[in-house]
């Protein structure tokens, strides 16, 4: 693991790229300059072997299980929104619960995911909000995606993102999340704020996966 270039911040310079921790399927790297943990590469599934993997996913929008999971998004997403906002769940998969759960709110909810929903034509629209919900953690280029979504969105639009935080490497050895071989890039809070310093963007931690970023 050498000569590794950062996903998010590009930094190239290794002295700030350092090991992180190592399991049985693969090595973790962390930037030090933007604090991202992240796979190398070289242990990154192909996107067929990706693809198969999210297809035996059961989400179904209609099981309140999985409502309840989204809603710790999407119910401080009401709050923020106005009434007809438009907005993009980015990474929909296959079932999306978003535009159910808001509903209330708008109808103007637009579903884009490179594999169940490819319909590139939407990220050149521009959106009041963005839901990304547990998609984050699984972006191959997170930098050419973050600079995406955030030129989708509107002036003081929201970028609504739903993704588990890195805390130390003692919880990460033991963390579950860390297991799920599509799960390649880990965002600790340090992450989100280079993030929110990088763009301009305000930074609002909303739960213990939620934030939100606010376009300036």
């Amino acid at each position: 693991m050498i000569n590794q270039t950062c996903p998010l911040c590009h930094n190239k310079n290794q002295e700030t790229i350092i090991p992180f921790y190592k399991d049985k399927h693969r090595g973790y790297l962390q930037c030090l300059s933007c604090s991202l943990v992240y796979v190398p590469e070289s242990f990154h599934l192909s996107e067929q072997e990706e693809k198969r993997i999210y297809d035996y996913h059961q989400n179904n929008a209609e099981d309140p299980g999985y409502q309840q999971f989204l809603s710790r998004l999407t119910n401080p997403l009401t709050e923020k929104i106005k009434q007809d906002s438009k907005g993009l769940d980015f990474g929909c998969g296959n079932a999306s619960a978003i535009p159910f759960l808001l509903q209330n709110k708008t109808d103007k909810i637009s579903l884009y995911d490179k594999f169940y929903a490819n319909q590139s034509n939407l990220l050149k629209h521009r959106y009041d909000f963005i839901s990304c919900t547990e998609v984050f953690e699984h972006l191959r280029k997170p930098r050419e995606v973050l600079e995406q979504l955030i030129n989708c969105l509107l002036p003081s639009g929201i970028l609504a993102i739903m993704t588990k935080r890195v805390i130390d490497q003692n919880a990460f050895a033991n963390w579950h999340y860390k297991n799920d071989l599509t799960h390649i890039i880990f965002f600790s809070e340090a992450t989100f704020n280079w993030m929110a310093q990088k763009y301009q963007l305000k930074l609002e931690i909303i739960d213990k996966d939620v934030i939100f970023l606010y376009k300036n």
